[in-house]
């Protein structure tokens, strides 16, 4: 029993293993979102604006100062009307202060609204690269899709060369073609096994991008999970490709760039009436204590603890400061304001319109690569038909080796084409999605 479960463990642990070794979409997404230093530096915009809004809030409670004095006096002084003597004196003075600002011109809760709305932008503009990542991990996950599916094809036509060069090898035996066919048969397979390296050189590079956009610290025997991707594929996801007005739309309420820019639009508003504030007279409560003791030499002191008693005073006091002239400098301040305002509303502009290029783009890219799709998997099964014509009528000797060539290359052209034209629709129509605020995954 006890041999039974150590050799249950041991293939639940090698079935973990080999799992962790292919890398789901998802995964992918939520490792690089994780390690992602550009990110990471995104979040700590995030908290200093949660630092700046806190600072805010706190402008309203009372400040608590307390200070220490400490002084010496050498020379002579002043006894009477003409009597003076040598005099060597210390002081020591202690105080509290504390102050509340009663009213700044609104300025405070202006300032506390906009750092507010810094901290949401902040939020929004996180969630905007986790976003812009998430695209590009997807990108980089279907690339490594399309160069298996290439890498597959390549090795199907050299495995393909491999079977006809031993079919040419009977057909020279049996002396139905020339040994010069052979000599043919196998550079066209030399050929395909180029293909088949070149192809897995691809794969290897685009696995190392997907693994270097995920920041991982090793790219060795990392893979990714191959789910079918297939023609349906292309069907299921047509419901995708709405007008670029529809998707536009959505787009507008859900994505965080837009977001961004509206609230760093509204942030410049509430700035301008903090800038505004210092055209208002401001009202501020101040309160201490102060206290001191003093020791003269040569003379007799009162005790510490009697000074400090007997010498201390509290304030209180209203300060009210109206401004009058300050050299233009808050005309200048609230003139300034403006201008961002107008800057922040052009941004949000731009924002949109790009957001809407953007749509429109990938809207016709989808189209077209539908229609690709479609034409390239028309000249595929014509490519494939002619390509069995060929090698049946090569197999009897009716045909020459170059003409079975020029069938095989072309039947690789249009698969790979046909290939091609699937991958860019579906990252086409996964990015509709995205703008639609669809999780993007592939199953």
């Amino acid at each position: 029993m006890k041999k039974y479960l150590i050799t249950c463990s041991l293939i639940l642990v090698s079935l973990t293993t080999q799992a962790q070794g292919r890398w789901s979409l998802r995964q992918c997404v939520d490792y690089a979102v994780r390690n992602n230093l550009d990110l990471k530096q995104q979040s700590l915009e995030v908290r200093n604006s949660e630092i700046n809004l806190s600072t805010s809030k706190n402008s309203r409670l009372p400040d608590l100062n307390a200070s220490l004095g400490q002084s010496f006096n050498f020379g002579r002084s002043t006894l009477g009307s003409n009597i003076s003597e040598s005099v060597n004196s210390a002081r020591s003075s202690f105080d509290v202060t504390t102050s509340v600002p009663l009213f700044t011109g609104f300025s405070i809760p202006n300032q506390i609204k906009a750092n507010q709305l810094n901290l949401y932008a902040a939020v929004e503009g996180l969630k905007k690269a986790k976003e812009n990542l998430e695209l590009e991990v997807v990108s980089l996950y279907l690339d490594v899709l399309f160069k298996k599916e290439i890498l597959k094809a390549n090795q199907d036509q050299a495995a393909l060369s491999v079977l006809q060069v031993e079919r040419t090898s009977m057909l020279v035996e049996s002396g139905k073609v020339p040994g010069s066919q052979l000599y043919d048969m196998k550079a066209q397979l030399a050929e395909d096994e180029l293909n088949v390296t070149v192809a897995e050189n691809n794969l290897d590079l685009s696995l190392l991008n997907l693994s270097q956009a995920l920041n991982l610290p090793s790219n060795e025997s990392f893979d990714i999970e191959e789910p079918n991707v297939g023609d349906d594929m292309v069907v299921n996801n047509l419901g995708s490709v709405l007008p670029p007005a529809d998707v536009y739309r959505m787009a507008l309420g859900i994505k965080p760039h837009i977001r961004e820019a509206e609230y760093k639009l509204l942030s410049s508003k509430r700035s301008l009436k903090v800038a505004q504030a210092d055209y208002w007279p401001t009202l501020s409560f101040n309160a201490g204590y102060g206290t001191s003791y003093q020791s003269v030499s040569g003379q007799s002191n009162p005790s510490f603890s009697s000074q400090i008693r007997d010498f201390g005073s509290e304030y209180l006091n209203f300060s009210l400061r109206i401004p009058i002239f300050n050299r233009f400098a808050t005309r200048n301040k609230v003139r300034a304001a403006r201008l961002e305002i107008e800057n922040m509303d052009l941004a949000l502009e731009n924002v949109k319109l790009a957001l809407y290029k953007e749509i429109q783009q990938a809207y016709q890219s989808a189209v077209a690569a539908q229609a690709k799709f479609n034409s390239t998997t028309k000249a595929y099964e014509a490519s494939d038909e002619s390509f069995k014509y060929a090698r049946e009528r090569y197999d009897i000797g009716k045909s020459t080796v170059f003409e079975y060539n020029e069938a095989q290359t072309k039947l690789l052209k249009s698969k790979s084409e046909r290939i091609q034209a699937k991958y860019e629709f579906i990252f086409k129509a996964k990015i509709l999605d995205f703008y639609q605020g669809k999780q993007i995954d592939i199953e």
